[in-house]
């Protein structure tokens, strides 16, 4: 474990390696899980400001979805999540023409439509974090789910990138950048320290 102020960054952050390979899951993510996409208190404000700007990107069964559910809601075992579809796919989510599934928030955002790119727990994944009981510690683990996620694992190995580079954008946006370069510099110094 790396410890970062409060946080305890799983070794796997910085000695594994992973590129989303969407050819191969197909945004599966997006519809694999036990719950909708968990949301962070702070973001519920984000949904709703966006949510109109989204809407034309989603289908009607998604439309009609949040119009039952809500733009959020909230799991006994997870705590505020998106809505889903028959507990499967987001009801944010949107499939392309190659039958890839997308974040409609996210797509949006790439349109100039919105400023918020879409729950920081989508935009980290395979990082999961968690907290300690007494919320005083965040666990920042490495989480790929072991079907979904293979032709990830496989493409990471096959172009050398470690998933703490893979997720720099994500890192920063939930940490910071000083978070970011400590575990970078941490991860240089365990990385030639090992070819010693």
């Amino acid at each position: 474990m790396i410890a970062i102020d409060n946080k305890l960054v799983s070794d796997e952050v910085i000695d594994e390696q992973f590129v989303c390979d969407l050819s191969k899951c197909k945004g599966g993510c997006c519809v694999d899980g036990d719950a909708g996409a968990p949301l962070h208190i702070d973001e519920l404000d984000n949904i709703n400001q966006v949510y109109e700007a989204v809407l034309p990107y989603l289908t009607e069964e998604s439309k009609k979805e949040i119009e039952r559910q809500g733009r959020y809601v909230y799991d006994k075992e997870f705590g505020w999540v998106t809505p889903t579809i028959a507990s499967k796919v987001c009801v944010y989510g949107i499939t392309d023409e190659k039958g890839i599934v997308k974040c409609g928030i996210e797509q949006a955002y790439y349109d100039g439509k919105v400023t918020w790119k879409k729950p920081i727990s989508c935009h980290l994944y395979p990082i999961r974090i968690s907290q300690s009981r007494d919320k005083k510690t965040e666990y920042v683990n490495y989480e790929p789910r072991e079907d979904l996620c293979q032709g990830g694992c496989e493409l990471g190995k096959k172009l050398k990138v470690p998933v703490y580079v893979f997720l720099k954008e994500s890192l920063i946006r939930k940490y910071g950048e000083a978070f970011y370069e400590t575990l970078e510099a941490t991860a240089l110094h365990l990385n030639q320290n090992k070819k010693k």
